[in-house]
């Protein structure tokens, strides 16, 4: 099996002497892991970072092992933030969930657009805002997602509360209309909150997975004490 693609890099591994194990999401084949024969080595390892986007050339002789990956830079997104310790925990949180979440070589062309879309809202005052809108979406198209028809009188407030399969949440009014400016730090809070509880309740419980460290410590620098 051979193809070429562009992808997200969500992990990577040292394998062997001077090979990694790449995990990458791809724009047509999903999440895939492919072996990088000299990875380790300075001229390729400066440029495979979480959440970098690549181009990959991937070679396999045979469907049930793993295969093999020759890259090339496309755009170099995790090194802008290496400075920004709250922007650099939101890409090692998308890097995270991704992994956890999605099944691998299944196609998720609707997520793999919405990421490339948030990456370019990273550099935005609102980030976050934009940032829990992806997160929203991510729940929705893995099938996680609720009907805005439950939450009545949606202009009448900033935060709501609803229930969904007998559980009760705090949403905010602003990750339902998708309004991502003038938002409180409360609101924040509050958006960071039911995004992790929905998707603790609806994948991480039920299938006995730790939720991702990354994503709590990102959470916990926007939580705002009552």
């Amino acid at each position: 099996m051979n193809w070429e693609d562009e992808g997200f890099i969500l992990s990577k591994r040292k394998f062997k002497e001077n090979a990694l194990i790449l995990e990458v999401f791809t724009n047509k084949f999903g999440k895939v892991n492919g072996i990088v024969y000299g990875g380790t080595s300075r001229k390729i390892k400066n440029y495979l970072q979480l959440t970098n986007k690549i181009f990959i050339v991937y070679n396999s002789k045979n469907e049930n092992k793993i295969g093999y990956f020759k890259t090339e830079l496309i755009e170099a997104i995790a090194p802008k933030y290496f400075d920004n310790k709250k922007k650099t925990l939101c890409l090692n949180s998308i890097s995270s969930l991704l992994r956890t979440l999605l099944p691998e070589n299944q196609s998720y062309k609707n997520i793999y657009i919405s990421l490339g879309k948030f990456f370019d809202s990273l550099n935005k005052t609102n980030w976050l805002t934009h940032y829990l809108d992806w997160e929203a979406s991510l729940i929705t198209s893995l099938g996680f997602g609720f009907d805005i028809k439950d939450v009545p009188n949606l202009n009448s407030k900033k935060i709501h509360n609803i229930n969904i399969d007998n559980v009760d949440y705090k949403i905010p009014t602003f990750l339902i209309l998708r309004k991502f400016d003038n938002i409180s730090k409360e609101e924040l809070s509050e958006g960071l909150n039911f995004c992790r509880s929905l998707m603790e309740n609806k994948f991480f419980i039920p299938n006995n997975i730790k939720f991702p460290y990354s994503r709590r410590l990102l959470e916990n620098k926007f939580t705002v004490v009552n």
